[in-house]
């Protein structure tokens, strides 16, 4: 089949799944008024991977059906395969702004780092690998658009997983898995294909029926979402130029009593493979969002820029000085960007099994400290791109927000509607009391309005928490730092330097 239109993709969300969005079953997600703009939007990113302009971007031939297939499904056998995966990245974020977390390339690149680790999910039961890899070609050639679950749900963080209702096995049959309990948060569910349950926390012995993983259609009987508030209210793109187009939607998955194939099944009760997942992966997903954390940045920093010269702040140093503050981040990202492209290429080029036994890994895990193996880091690989994403993405995104809203001031409050523009009565009004420094008022109020959207609104500050968190709990990830073996280095340059002045 390879890559799909936006109206297969529209077409294949016409089914059974069961959706909870203000109380109400949305019976039809194509036709709910709060995922018109996203589903458009995603329709086009579709869309574009059969145009001349785009295809040689988006998309290669399948190695299997020699159908064109996503590049984003690439594994990477050279440098030229990781630069195909980073080019098509690159563009459909850059189409979306940035604004898209989980876009189809997100969940491709997971799909692609399981493919590379089969070896690994099949260490203890060999058809957990072969799922895997079953699995990697059934997404490449139908083009499917997955979403997933990773965090166990928030009731008491005092106590451990099995207080907390999430999801786990209650029963094994010869058709497969019976799972209970609930993940969060599915980000991008109301409008994708399959769902999966991936790793993320990690497991203890005694908790061997929590350490499971596998995928599944998201209209499976017994599966239900229950959706965040819509942010895409019906405003139009003048109004919420961000939130009408990009809300890609967030929820609760429920499963009970749901029936999980065995050619789905990718980890079960097997809380060492399940643990080490994450770290065994060569990156392509952290390539993938280091990649789109710097066009957001590259996006957020242009936006700074409009909103301080449409009212002539550009022209004041102290705006100069902020404005150059976040082109400087942009000049790291960029360089972060390649980094981690080099840092996954060592990775697939290692391969799986070449650079230790599951034997050797296993025990290396032994050393980890608790909870960084499975999110997704090891320290015995290099941890760049994770920490991009844990560490510096939060940091510098914060900044621009904080920099968008000192450019911007009050000026991104005082923003008329669309419909204030086409009212006679104001239509002398508005252009002479609203226009800029050379900018016209309703172009004006457009910029305005879409800094607005992208830091103050439900959709914006979804966004900043969204960046903040995206790669685990800020404040432990520092606290995983402190135990890592790079500190040991820093130490270690430091005690050799004493021990030298001892003569």
């Amino acid at each position: 089949m390879g890559v799909r239109t936006g109206q297969e993709y529209i077409d294949g969300l016409r089914d059974d799944r069961e959706l909870y969005v203000n109380g109400e079953l949305v019976r039809d997600v194509t036709t709910y008024p709060a995922f018109q703009g996203v589903i458009r939007e995603m329709a086009k990113l579709y869309d574009r991977q059969h145009e001349e302009t785009y295809k040689d971007i988006l998309t290669c031939p399948s190695p299997t059906s020699n159908e064109p297939v996503s590049t984003s499904f690439v594994l990477a056998e050279s440098w030229a395969d990781i630069e195909k995966r980073r080019f098509g990245e690159t563009t459909r974020c850059e189409l979306t702004c940035g604004m898209m977390g989980r876009l189809p390339d997100y969940m491709n690149a997971f799909v692609a780092d399981m493919a590379a680790i089969t070896a690994w999910l099949g260490r203890n039961e060999s058809r957990f690998g072969d799922n895997a890899w079953t699995y990697y070609e059934l997404c490449r050639e139908k083009d499917l658009c997955l979403t997933h679950t990773l965090v166990d749900p928030q009731i008491d963080k005092t106590k451990g997983v099995e207080d907390q209702e999430s999801i786990r096995i209650v029963k094994e049959t010869d058709a497969g898995l019976i799972v209970n309990g609930a993940r969060m948060l599915s980000t991008l569910a109301p409008i994708s294909d399959d769902i999966w349950v991936a790793p993320y926390m990690p497991r203890k012995p005694g908790q061997e029926a929590y350490a499971v993983s596998f995928s599944i259609p998201v209209a499976t009987p017994g599966l239900k979402f229950i959706c965040r508030e819509p942010y895409d209210t019906g405003a139009g793109d003048f109004n919420r130029p961000l939130s009408s187009r990009f809300d890609e939607g967030d929820a609760i998955a429920v499963f009970n009593n749901v029936l999980v194939p065995w050619e789905r099944v990718f980890a079960a009760r097997d809380v060492e493979t399940y643990n080490l997942i994450a770290p065994r992966m060569p990156g392509y997903f952290a390539l993938q969002a280091v990649i789109r954390g710097a066009v957001k940045l590259r996006f957020m920093t242009g936006l700074a820029c409009l909103v301080a010269h449409s009212i002539g702040r550009s022209e004041i140093t102290r705006y100069q000085e902020l404005i150059g503050e976040l082109v400087s981040y942009v000049e790291l990202a960029d360089g972060l960007v390649t980094a981690t492209a080099h840092e996954v290429w060592t990775n697939a080029q290692a391969g799986e099994g070449e650079t230790d036994s599951a034997s050797e890994a296993v025990a290396a895990a032994k050393s980890f400290v608790p909870g960084l193996a499975t999110l997704f880091g090891a320290p015995d690989k290099g941890m760049l791109g994770i920490t991009t994403l844990r560490i510096f993405f939060p940091l510098v995104h914060t900044r621009a927000v904080e920099v968008i809203r000192l450019a911007g001031s009050s000026g991104l409050v005082m923003t008329p509607t669309e419909q204030d523009f086409a009212n006679p009565a104001l239509q002398e009004l508005l252009p002479r009391y609203l226009r800029g420094r050379d900018t016209p008022a309703e172009e004006r109020v457009r910029i305005m309005k879409l800094a607005w959207d992208a830091i103050s609104t439900q959709f914006g500050g979804r966004q900043l928490l969204y960046e903040w968190f995206f790669a685990g709990d800020p404040i432990n990830n520092r606290i995983l730092y402190y135990g890592t073996h790079k500190r040991g280095e820093c130490e270690a340059l430091v005690r050799n330097f004493l021990n030298s002045l001892k003569g």
